[in-house]
């Protein structure tokens, strides 16, 4: 998820504080899936799984116009001094398509009659999200670097 871009050698760079308050928010969104699947309301928890599926969608395929990267930008951003350092938005892109394989296995199957498969999709979302909002630990971001030094993936500029 990109958001407040500005260019540095030609790459698109991102303020690292952008995709945590995403994470932030997704893991919200999450938790709601998990209680809603727990408390027997498992047409909302796939309702909303699938609409979190969407925003994981939009943030590996459209970057920069991310909705939860625009709320940090215009409403959170502001309020905060510079970030240290900028970052690649490569990984944080990579991750958005790590969850958005993890939340479509969960639709798929619980749009199939598994309605375990929701939450238990939802909850390994979840501690990724969690991981990267609370503790700066994008698990996605990992995997994409691991997949980059293994030389699996190639590390080229994000689309802006």
């Amino acid at each position: 998820m990109t958001t407040s871009m500005t260019t540095t050698a030609g790459r698109p760079r991102i303020d690292p504080r952008g995709p945590r308050f995403g994470a932030l928010i997704t893991a919200v969104i999450l938790l709601a899936v998990i209680f809603l699947a727990l408390v027997g309301a498992s047409g909302g928890a796939l309702t909303l799984l699938a609409l979190q599926t969407a925003v994981f969608a939009w943030g590996a395929f459209a970057g920069g116009r991310h909705p939860y990267g625009l709320l940090f930008k215009k409403l959170v951003r502001p309020r905060l001094s510079p970030p240290e350092a900028l970052e690649d938005p490569a990984p944080p892109t990579f991750a958005q398509g790590v969850g958005l394989l993890v939340a479509v296995i969960g639709v798929v199957l619980g749009l199939a009659g598994v309605a375990a498969a929701v939450p238990i999709a939802a909850a390994a979302a979840f501690v990724a999200a969690f991981l990267n909002a609370a503790f700066d630990y994008c698990l996605g971001c990992q995997l994409y670097l691991l997949l980059v030094r293994a030389r699996i993936l190639s590390r080229a500029p994000a689309a802006s």
